[in-house]
């Protein structure tokens, strides 16, 4: 690493997530503060946020609605469960955000991303059991997804490397294809349509008996993978496939939700709609950890058949449903939707998809992918050093003032909403003058 040396006091109890520890000792990356578009570093190194913190800060850092209403709750009702009772801005912030997301019934409220996956999959497979349809328990997951971190996440997951301390994971889950092709490179749009796309779930389907499965679920833009865009027709092929065979279908929106692509859901963006669909990141701004599970009227429904006196689901979290939670996501999609920031980010899709495709022809730089505000940048691995020209790249621009995420040989970047053409581009020179100057 070669990032701007800071020196915080760095205590041995802290134990970070996903982390080269050791690394991080020799050359730590610190913040102390953030505002708008911008991380400070302690010594006052302002670094252009070009991650939205970890693709989560749609709305640009400590934006003042969203602090004041967190500030309000904190003293009004600090806590209260969610086992047998709750509180209005549960209720209130529910109603908002089904009234954001058309087609689903009812919001259940987790802690995170990874939480609100498991949940789906609890549901999932209880919504079939309700219906006296016990032996669908199997699920299908996609190659390169990423589902959180959690046992069940995990398990649908398509990311070996996050698996392979961890198993066995969970039995009878499959995975199909990715729908992407090498050959098709710094496309302009979406890849085209094709029968072939989902050729491998047809052949899971056919092996494993469709009567057997009780959910799909996908990202419908691949986000920590890569940024893999859904060719054309896709998901309607699968949502097509999912109704054929009775298969719950779940859209993972913890990335692509709340503006990613120009809409509040890559459900209205793409016109697809799923069953269940996970929410998180973008649904307080990071301000507060929070996730939530939806699903519509036909499987909250099918849960409410047994004794009026027993709970339907038994599942949840102590913080589900959290005070300053539902604080901060009320805020959050009032800045969201007052402040126009939906409509900004399909303004700025366009042009910020233009400027990183005009690094085709920079050194090491072998594909570029986009979909509204998340693209990829794929660069050529050094020879028997995958990662690492990723991670020069990346320390590069963050001493240059710019913050993206290399995941592994691919630089991965979701801006806040509020990015400017201007802020774009300084995000494309900063990565054009690394790629120039590191081998």
């Amino acid at each position: 690493m070669n990032h701007l040396p800071n020196t915080p006091v760095l205590e041995d109890g802290v134990w970070l997530p996903f982390t080269a520890m050791r690394g991080f000792t020799e050359a730590p990356m610190i913040f102390d503060r953030a505002e708008g578009m911008h991380y400070v570093t302690p010594e006052g190194h302002r670094v252009l946020d070009m991650m939205a913190g970890l693709w989560c800060v749609n709305a640009g850092h400590a934006h003042p609605r969203i602090t004041a209403a967190i500030r309000e709750a904190a003293g009004k009702l600090d806590f209260v469960s969610s086992f047998r009772m709750s509180h209005p801005g549960a209720f209130a912030f529910a109603r908002r955000l089904l009234d954001a997301v058309p087609g689903m019934a009812r919001a259940f409220f987790s802690n995170s991303g990874s939480e609100a996956v498991d949940t789906a999959l609890k549901i999932a497979r209880g919504y079939h059991r309700a219906r006296g349809d016990a032996a669908r328990t199997k699920f299908i997951g996609r190659a390169k997804s990423y589902h959180g971190v959690g046992f069940g996440g995990l398990s649908v997951g398509g990311i070996a490397r996050h698996k392979r301390d961890f198993g066995p994971l969970l039995a009878d889950v499959f995975h199909m294809p990715l729908p992407h092709d090498p050959a098709q490179r710094f496309l302009r749009d979406r890849p085209p349509a094709g029968d072939h796309w989902l050729a491998g779930l047809d052949d899971i389907l056919a092996v494993q008996d469709p009567s057997t499965v009780a959910a799909i679920i996908v990202e419908p833009v691949t986000g920590s993978g890569g940024v893999y865009p859904p060719p054309i027709g896709y998901l309607e092929a699968l949502r097509a496939r999912c109704d054929r065979h009775g298969i719950l279908l779940i859209f993972d929106e913890v990335i692509t939700g709340f503006g990613r692509l120009g809409a509040c859901t890559a459900a209205e963006a793409l016109g697809v709609w799923p069953d269940i669909m996970t929410l998180a990141k973008g649904l307080t701004n990071g301000a507060v950890p929070m996730g939530a599970t939806l699903v519509d009227g036909r499987v909250f429904d099918a849960y409410m058949q047994g004794p009026a006196g027993a709970p339907e689901l038994m599942h949840g979290y102590t913080y589900s449903a959290h005070p300053l939670a539902c604080a901060a996501g009320m805020a959050a999609l009032d800045a969201y939707q007052q402040e126009g920031m939906f409509e900004a980010s399909a303004r700025i899709a366009q042009p910020f998809a233009a400027a990183l495709l005009a690094l085709q022809g920079a050194p090491h730089v072998i594909d570029v992918r986009h979909c509204g505000l998340l693209a990829a940048v794929e660069l050529e691995p050094r020879e028997g050093a995958p990662g690492a020209r990723g991670a020069a790249v990346a320390d590069a621009c963050f001493t240059d003032g710019v913050l993206v995420r290399a995941a592994g040989d691919t630089m991965v970047l979701s801006p806040p909403l509020v990015v400017t053409e201007a802020q774009v581009a300084q995000t494309v020179e900063a990565m054009a003058r690394a790629l120039a100057t590191i081998g």
